[in-house]
């Protein structure tokens, strides 16, 4: 039976050792789970010791992301979304998506769509660079229109095509994380007008009715129109508008709000940011709702920025929130995105773990799936 709610959790596609290109940052050849479990002890004592109940698996591997599909669907997660990554002209972390997930025996119980992470990688995945020189940038995540028609003419007939690609009104779903890079590699709005065009009329000449193109929201970043002048500046809602975007959401409660404090009172400026947004875009918004921040384990040295109390109660609370405000949008898409499945690192994950066993999993399964 086909569920009411459309629970779309974002992956982080960097636990395998699989993609050569990882090892630059993490040489034991797990991926990212090199630094979930070598996490130290601060200075100043605070110490993040939480270990996957699951263990530190291979999610490249077909077998470990069918008892994921299986786990995360019988709690209502439906929808995985994929970061997905283009640096020095080739794909970086595609082997989960690609390996893993696609080959996945139960694959078509889970829908996906992709979020292109096109913001720039630096030292921050590297711990033994991340305190002193996590700004350096290693790969710049901004591409010029050839490049773009290269990831665009990728997506539509490596991921589009697939009966599991999530589709809203029979159009595929791609999301834009960094709106501002967008702009800047395809040198100016206009440019980057007409590089979107481009990609709509190849996804119809594709046979799809249309591109969904979705765009991450971070509060109102000013955003450079020209792609070169400062003195032209917009708004994300006025990019949003200028690029004819479909829809909008979040990826992180900490792009847009303090988050060194108590997560209830977090989920009041949460509200007041979906009040805003109703009122200001001219796009439909798919509420979003993170499940914490803390991204100690990258560093050696403590980071401040520590959201407390996200405990599995608090995070149902959350969910509620996120349900009523799309019973309150009954014209749109029954959507909620969730940061997220995996994201170990930042401490916003939904897969279980020793503190809270499956009491985030439990939140989803209580909130959004028929007693």
């Amino acid at each position: 039976m086909k569920q009411k709610y459309d629970v779309a959790a974002y992956i982080w596609p960097a636990y395998t050792g699989d993609e050569p290109r990882t090892r630059t940052f993490w040489n034991e050849g797990i991926g990212e789970w090199q630094s979930v479990k070598n996490s130290s002890l601060k200075e100043n004592g605070y110490h993040w010791n939480r270990k996957p109940l699951w263990g530190y698996q291979n999610e490249a591997d077909p077998e470990v992301m069918r008892y994921q599909i299986e786990s995360a669907t019988k709690h209502g997660v439906n929808v995985f979304i994929y970061d997905w990554y283009w640096y020095d002209n080739r794909p970086f972390l595609e082997n989960c998506l690609n390996d893993g997930f696609l080959k996945a025996e139960n694959k078509d119980e889970m829908k996906f769509y992709l979020m292109w992470a096109n913001h720039d990688a630096n030292n921050y995945w590297d711990i033994n660079l991340s305190d002193d020189y996590g700004d350096t940038v290693i790969w710049e995540g901004a591409v010029d229109r050839n490049r773009f028609e290269t990831v665009v003419n990728r997506v539509i007939e490596k991921y589009f095509s697939l009966p599991n690609y999530y589709k809203i009104d029979g159009c595929p779903v791609f999301m834009i994380y960094d709106v501002e890079n967008l702009v800047k590699g395809l040198g100016g709005i206009k440019n980057t007008k007409e590089a979107l065009e481009w990609f709509r009329e190849k996804v119809k000449q594709a046979g799809f009715k249309n591109l969904h193109l979705q765009i991450t929201i971070w509060g109102e970043n000013a955003v450079n129109l020209s792609g070169f002048d400062s003195n032209m500046q917009g708004t994300t809602k006025n990019i949003v508008s200028l690029l004819h975007a479909d829809s909008v959401s979040h990826y992180q409660f900490v792009h847009f709000t303090n988050i060194d404090r108590d997560y209830l009172e977090i989920l009041e400026d949460v509200k007041k940011e979906w009040q805003r947004i109703d009122k200001e875009y001219s796009v439909p918004y798919f509420p979003h709702i993170s499940c914490g921040w803390d991204n100690n384990p990258r560093f050696r040295r403590f980071r401040e920025g520590v959201v407390k109390n996200n405990t599995p109660e608090n995070i149902q609370k959350a969910m509620q929130m996120a349900k009523e405000y799309i019973d309150s949008h009954p014209d749109r898409v029954p959507l909620v995105t969730i940061n997220s499945w995996n994201e170990w690192t930042e401490t916003s994950y939904l897969q279980p773990d020793d503190l809270y066993g499956y009491g985030y999993l439990e939140a989803i399964k209580n909130t959004f799936l028929d007693k």
